[in-house]
């Protein structure tokens, strides 16, 4: 079930052929939503797409872990982590099916 790749390039022409803003205004667009989109993530914000998900930022704190091929406990530093969180709407049309109360053609 692999599926094509999704490029900055691609998502530059999409609204270039949408939009009707030219090539080089469609990739500036483009570039600065996702600016954006990872300052707010790099300042610990959480960033919420309504009818698309969310994008939290945790914190993972320390932990021991194994190094697979000795054996050997390895600390694992404290980190910062993103997660996706797709809302309910994404999941339904993922799964091909209508979201709740809307009637697909």
């Amino acid at each position: 079930m692999a599926g094509r790749t999704v490029t900055r390039a691609d998502l530059c022409e999409a609204v270039y052929q949408q939009v009707g803003l030219s090539r080089t205004e469609s990739a500036a667009l483009v570039e600065l939503v996702l600016k954006e989109i990872a300052d707010c993530l790099a300042r610990g914000e959480t960033v919420k797409l309504s009818s698309f998900g969310s994008f939290v930022v945790r914190e993972k704190g320390e932990r021991i872990g194994r190094n697979p091929k000795t054996g050997q406990e390895v600390p694992i530093d404290p980190r910062k982590v993103m997660v996706f969180k797709p809302s309910s709407i994404l999941k339904q049309r993922i799964n091909g099916q209508a979201p709740d109360g809307v009637e697909e053609d």
